[in-house]
């Protein structure tokens, strides 16, 4: 019986110095208040149907792993809404395309719930600086909510 072993060369850059690794959670936050406006948003009115709302910054050389959604408190009935990513400077790379619904599409964020991940998207290094975005869709917010996002992912660098 041979023993094969794997060359590690296509590990990435391993970040940090602990022995239980390099994963990294990052946490947004989106509030909204009583007329469903953004809290700390740079526009008063409520995102309506197909508005983008920047959650916040995604760091290049971020290797995706997983996700979760957890609505607090929802917004207004039958809402739901598709998280994603798009680059900064707007322009597309085509071996990582932006995804408006990378995280997932048509999430309800109307009830209080705990969402994973469900999509089938492999896994991608941020080759450079991105915005969390969520596209709200089905109607327009009317009422204060909270939802929290978490991003796990391993801080690579960029190859």
């Amino acid at each position: 019986m041979a023993t094969i072993n794997k060359k590690n060369a296509d590990n990435g850059v391993q970040l940090g110095n602990t022995p239980w690794g390099n994963l990294t959670a990052l946490r947004y936050t989106l509030k909204t208040n009583a007329t469903g406006g953004v809290v700390n948003g740079d526009v008063a009115t409520a995102p309506a149907v197909n508005d983008v709302v920047n959650l916040g910054h995604l760091p290049a050389g971020f290797r995706f792993v997983d996700s979760q959604v957890n609505v607090i408190t929802g917004m207004t009935a039958t809402l739901t809404g598709d998280l994603g990513f798009a680059y900064k400077d707007g322009v597309d790379v085509t071996a990582t395309p932006q995804d408006a619904d990378y995280f997932g599409a048509g999430l309800n964020l109307a009830a209080a719930a705990r969402l994973r991940n469900a999509t089938t998207n492999a896994g991608i290094v941020l080759p450079k600086d991105a915005h969390l975005t969520l596209t709200v869709k089905t109607v327009a917010n009317a009422k204060a909510s909270e939802i929290e996002v978490v991003i796990f992912g391993i801080a690579e660098g960029i190859k």
